[in-house]
């Protein structure tokens, strides 16, 4: 059973930082593209940070977050620093068996429970 479970979520006052972790299970994800997504209550779903041959980044968190990978542990890892309350959301690790890196959460076919970020002003 292929598993995705986030962790390092929490409460943060602006400015400050968090380490978001997740954790793969089931399966070997080296070759899948590992992405992060994020979701505000009554917005859509939306993309944060990829890694796979190359790294990817949304432009509202370029310069201040981090996506990086260890293979041999199958965790994936998100650096947020300078964060701002508008960053606020439940943010879900997702993996796709794709050689490109799919931007929409329609591409990935696992999920992470999300793990909620709230950062305060």
């Amino acid at each position: 059973q292929v598993q995705l479970v986030e962790s390092g979520g929490g409460l943060v006052q602006a400015g400050g930082s968090l380490r978001l972790s997740c954790a793969a299970s089931g399966r070997t994800f080296s070759s899948y593209a590992m992405s992060w997504f994020r979701q505000a209550p009554g917005k859509e779903r939306e993309f944060v940070a990829s890694i796979s041959r190359s790294i990817y980044y949304a432009d509202f968190v370029k310069g201040r977050f981090t996506i990086s990978r260890i293979h041999a542990k199958n965790t994936v890892f998100l650096q947020m620093n300078n964060l701002r309350p508008e960053d606020t959301a439940v943010y879900y690790c997702a993996g796709a068996d794709s050689s490109t890196v799919p931007t929409s959460p329609s591409g990935y076919a696992y999920w992470g429970q999300g793990t909620q970020v709230t950062v305060s002003s």
